[in-house]
């Protein structure tokens, strides 16, 4: 006598939802593992590009507002705004290029605060 469809074990496992567990299995751990690389936080180049950013941002920023206070208490409208907005920007440009001048191996390990 043969085997009929509804004779069959309701509960025998089937080989292709095996494989598909094992092959989903494998897709989380690899997405695991992405995802763990992503979250990590900024990189050395990042961090550089900050810093560059600020010493832009700050000595454009502080040499226009002392060139505002000088004008403002000496009394002199736009002399002391536009002296010091190029000085701030000098220097600023002056520290971002000491950063560039370094060698690749160095950049991280610059103190930020180094005025040779």
């Amino acid at each position: 006598m043969a085997i009929s469809e509804s004779d069959r074990d309701p509960l025998e496992e089937d080989v292709r939802v095996s494989t598909l567990e094992e092959r989903l299995e494998v897709a989380q751990n690899r997405e695991r593992i992405k995802a763990g690389h992503r979250n990590k936080g900024p990189d050395e180049s990042q961090r550089l590009g900050a810093r560059v950013l600020s010493y832009l941002i700050g000595g454009v920023a502080a040499g226009f507002l002392l060139g505002w206070l000088f004008d403002t208490w000496l009394g002199t409208t736009p002399l002391f705004l536009l002296l010091f907005f190029f000085l701030g920007a000098g220097v600023a440009f002056r520290k971002i290029y000491k950063i560039s001048s370094q060698p690749v191996d160095d950049i991280g390990t610059a103190l930020p605060d180094d005025d040779d």
